[in-house]
């Protein structure tokens, strides 16, 4: 027997012309969720960029005319998984942790984008990260876990999308290695499959599917920081990229969800320096939209959140307290994640590497010693860290979510974090609220304290005329 499918708070609001809008509708609806990006981490790339870059005008979403919170908490637990929020921010259903697409009870729920693509509007779904990770699954996917990664590829393949973006997507091969039918799905349901940038230029009219350059690590695009280069997406260019393709192939009206994801992934390292960067790439993907409202005022809503914080970044520490010298990042040259594959390369390599050799890349990448002050009990404790990790070889890992990092480089980024005047209180989540940027049409329905999954709702009421 047929699973029973719900629509959780959006089955009224999706009752209606299957083709027909609110008189007073949007036409173009843009959705963006900063991965992590807590108010914490936005105020720091917000003093970078006014204090570091000097510019005078704040970053686009902080001018949007409306302004809000969200509760991020999941039906299992205060501090919720992107997978439960996900499922919030899409489909207007609390879950449990882990789940995808599914209320707690384990019934379907519909996203907004599907109830979109249902009545005839374009649909578009971008991150960062991989393309069935847990915030993009959430818009098409159904299944009682995030890392069934095949079923949710299925999906993918069979949702109708007008354009899906990632840095990858993980179902292509099983547990052991072996090619699943996922790439013979698409194929059947006349996905181009594209990747890398310079694939921007073959766009069809049909379903597209754009991904990382072949070989690529499938969980994320890379670092802005990295001096990822031009063989590389980036998150504004796949922005631009889908709104052209939603323009041509749906006119009358299309629905954009574009995930930061990879500041989630930097903040879950700590690396105060990257996330900052990757809020920037972020805000910039915003301006894409921004650029088009402008041309588009009556038509067009845009709307700004996050899933959850992560990191419980905040901008001031206890080493420099009152102050913050957020300029110091620029001296970073290198992610943590990067630095931490450097380091254990070393390891594995077995090469002489002595303490001046990385006394030198710590200069070259990160500042150390130059822009970066370096106290001598500061470097007496590298030292001995460095002795204990590459000589010893007897120091233990810190596992985040997405990476394992190298205890010497764990050290390192703390006095990074410290010298910049910014603090972690966890490598996890946490159940901070997180802001909402809002503006065009109804975008009056996201003042005040919301639920995460209040917003889906507010969406649909505004497609439905439904603006104050």
């Amino acid at each position: 027997m047929m699973k029973k499918q719900i629509l959780s708070l959006l089955a009224g609001l999706a009752i209606g012309s299957a083709t027909m809008l609110g008189a007073d509708a949007p036409k173009y609806v843009f959705y963006f969720i900063g991965d992590g990006m807590g108010m914490g981490p936005v105020m720091a790339a917000e003093s970078y960029w006014r204090d570091v870059r000097g510019r005078s005008v704040p970053l686009n979403m902080m001018q949007m005319p409306v302004v809000g919170w969200t509760r991020t908490f999941s039906a299992s637990s205060p501090v919720t998984d992107s997978a439960a929020a996900g499922t919030a921010l899409s489909t207007g259903a609390k879950t449990r942790n882990g789940m995808l697409g599914q209320n707690a009870d384990s019934v379907d729920v519909i996203s907004v984008a599907r109830v979109m693509k249902d009545r005839g509007m374009g649909v578009g779904v971008l991150t960062s990260v991989a393309a069935d990770d847990a915030t993009p699954g959430a818009f098409y996917a159904h299944v009682p876990h995030r890392k069934m990664f095949y079923d949710i590829d299925c999906a993918l393949a069979a949702s109708g999308y007008d354009f899906v973006g990632g840095a990858g997507i993980q179902g292509l091969k099983d547990k052991e290695g072996n090619d699943t039918d996922v790439a013979e799905r698409l194929r059947r349901e006349k996905v181009q499959v594209l990747h890398g940038p310079a694939a921007l230029d073959s766009i069809g009219d049909g379903r597209v599917l754009l991904l990382n350059y072949e070989g690529s690590e499938p969980w994320n695009i890379g670092y802005t920081i990295d001096s990822i280069g031009d063989a590389t997406l980036h998150l504004p260019q796949m922005t631009r990229a889908c709104l052209a393709h939603l323009e041509k192939r749906s006119p009358e009206g299309f629905f954009m969800m574009v995930e930061g994801g990879n500041i989630d992934h930097a903040l879950h390292g700590n690396d105060g320096g990257a996330a900052i960067k990757e809020i920037l790439n972020f805000d910039e993907a915003i301006g894409v939209a921004f650029d088009f409202y402008r041309s588009h005022p009556e038509e067009t809503l845009i709307l700004v959140t996050a899933d959850h914080d992560t990191g419980g970044m905040a901008l001031g520490n206890l080493v420099l307290r009152y102050d913050a010298r957020l300029g110091l990042f620029d001296a970073q040259r290198m992610s943590k994640e990067a630095f931490s594959a450097y380091c254990k390369g070393i390891l594995k390599s077995r090469m002489n590497y002595t303490w001046d050799d990385m006394k030198e890349l710590l200069r070259e990448k990160l500042g150390f010693f130059t822009v970066v002050p370096v106290s001598p009990e500061q470097e007496e404790s590298l030292k001995a860290q460095f002795d204990k990790t590459f000589l010893e070889r007897n120091s233990a890992d810190q596992k985040t979510l997405y990476a394992s990092f190298n205890a010497f480089a764990v050290d390192v980024f703390r006095i990074l974090n410290d010298a910049a005047g910014v603090g972690f209180t966890t490598t996890s989540h946490t159940g901070n609220p997180v802001p909402v940027f809002a503006v065009g049409v109804g975008a009056d329905r996201f003042k005040g304290f919301n639920n995460n999954s209040d917003l889906p709702g507010h969406i649909l009421d505004i497609i439905n005329g439904r603006t104050n």
